[in-house]
């Protein structure tokens, strides 16, 4: 068991998460600014029975003989002490801030405050410990000198908190009821919308092991059908790698196949009791060449899987493309001279500008070694009449091109079949060449790894015989090719 092993998510959690976590959190935020605004509804009713209350006290402050008096009437001033929940308190102070009635140590608007005539104020303040809201008015009177008798009326917040409280039951209970029924709705939707990501998979749980066509787009949601697509895309590159390799082993089979059966029936041969010693030794030659043959047309094999297998992990470094040619010519010549082929190089020197790339050095060497080995096994030659082989390197610092040549003095490909050889095990007709239709193929594959094109053309045309030039463009300018530094 492995320790801080992370769990697989799941995509139906995380979509319930992103949905349910917000809300969640702005519940209590929720709770907040409705207490808030439950406070200020609660309290304008209260705020205006405080106002009104000033005005009508207001009304009873008179001036009498240059002397300023204030007359409650016991009923009033008992009515306006009534309250079950909270304490009424007055106070109504003269021209000159003498005590007219009320409370004595009452408290004082704030001193910095202009005072307005007939203007109802509000302010929050404390009265022997308790909080309480006070509505205050300052009354202009007939006296010299524009002087005003200040009235006071507050009263404690008992009834603002509990309506505050009752609003905030009548708000919040509610949403207690609410809120496991949206989370209820949430995740039936969510198990709905992703229903069809299980129908999805339902079918494809369905498909037979050999059933690779694509999927149907048109009945997946519009932010599932991308997937769908790429899925449909691997499926065809799967298609068309299963068949490559299904064609690829049964031309691999015939191709073995008569190498095999030759080794087999020169053995049966050598095995005779009336072979002769020289029919022996010649049972033994055919037996040799027919190992080689097939040695030569597996390794042909392996090299061509390595080829297509470059895609997927093909290490690069900076290589040479004429040192790497002046290489495999070097190691090609002994078997050129043994065919008496006239076999060179000629073009670029190595460490010139113009003819480093970015590529594997050994599938290189093999795409110019199978090119060489083309020529030699289809280029007649005698002590008579050597053939001609030349590999030949070109530089374009200026186009970003290097080119990479061999030509011959063959019998040349005709137009029709110039397409036709680099399938594999193709082989031209009335060639008695020994080969197994693999070299090119191969060419062809490294190639395309190197983002390089090859062509073949005639090295003489309208001469007989015409040759062949096989031609391979490397472009310096693909952004995959390193430029010559």
């Amino acid at each position: 068991m492995k320790l801080f092993q992370r769990e697989q998510r799941s995509l139906f959690g995380e979509i319930l998460d992103w949905m349910l976590t917000p809300l969640l959190l702005l519940w209590p935020i929720s709770l907040v600014l409705t207490w808030l605004v439950a406070q200020n509804i609660a309290g304008k009713p209260f705020d205006r029975a405080l106002e009104y209350n000033v005005n009508a006290l207001a009304q009873l402050v008179t001036v009498n003989q240059q002397h300023v008096q204030f007359n409650l009437p016991l009923p009033a001033r008992e009515l306006l002490r009534a309250d079950d929940a909270d304490t009424v308190y007055y106070q109504v102070l003269g021209a000159r801030g003498e005590y007219l009635s009320g409370e004595r140590d009452f408290p004082q608007p704030p001193e910095d405050e202009p005072a307005v005539p007939g203007e109802v104020r509000l302010r929050d303040d404390e009265f022997h410990g308790l909080d309480i809201k006070v509505a205050y008015m300052w009354v202009p009177l007939n006296l010299p000198g524009a002087k005003m008798a200040l009235v006071q009326v507050a009263e404690t917040l008992d009834k603002r908190s509990v309506l505050a409280a009752e609003i905030i039951k009548g708000v919040m209970l509610p949403q207690f009821v609410t809120l496991p029924l949206a989370v209820l709705l949430v995740w039936l939707a969510l198990v709905q919308a992703i229903k069809p990501l299980h129908r999805l998979e339902e079918r494809i749980r369905a498909r037979k092991p050999d059933d690779l066509s694509p999927l149907d787009a048109q009945t997946v949601p519009l932010e599932v059908a991308p997937l769908v697509a790429s899925v449909n895309d691997l499926l065809l590159r799967l298609k068309d790698s299963i068949a490559t390799q299904k064609r690829f082993l049964a031309d691999a089979a015939h191709q073995l196949k008569t190498p095999l059966a030759g080794l087999r029936m020169q053995a049966d041969l050598a095995q005779r009791e009336s072979t002769s010693t020289d029919e022996l030794k010649q049972s033994l030659r055919q037996i040799g060449r027919a190992s080689i043959r097939a040695t030569h047309t597996v390794n042909q094999l392996l090299a061509l899987a390595r080829a297509e297998g470059g895609n997927t992990a093909m290490s690069r470094q900076p290589c040479d493309l004429a040192r790497l040619t002046m290489d495999v010519v070097r190691d090609c010549v002994p078997r050129a001279m043994e065919r008496h082929i006239d076999l060179g190089f000629e073009g670029a020197q190595p460490g010139m500008p113009g003819i480093t790339l970015e590529g594997n050095p050994t599938l290189l060497k093999e795409l110019v070694r199978n090119l060489l080995d083309n020529a030699i096994n289809y280029t007649p030659s005698s002590p008579e009449k050597p053939g001609v082989i030349t590999a030949r390197v070109l530089a374009d610092p200026f186009g970003k091109v290097a080119l990479l040549q061999v030509e011959d003095s063959g019998p040349g490909i005709p137009q029709a079949e110039r397409e036709l050889v680099f399938q594999p095990f193709y082989r031209a007709l009335g060639v008695e060449a020994d080969g197994s239709g693999l070299g090119l193929p191969i060419a062809q594959e490294i190639a395309h790894q190197h983002h390089a094109t090859i062509s073949v053309e005639d090295t003489r045309p309208g001469q007989v015989p015409p040759g062949a030039r096989f031609t391979v463009r490397f472009n310096l300018g693909d952004p995959l090719l390193d430029q010559d530094v």
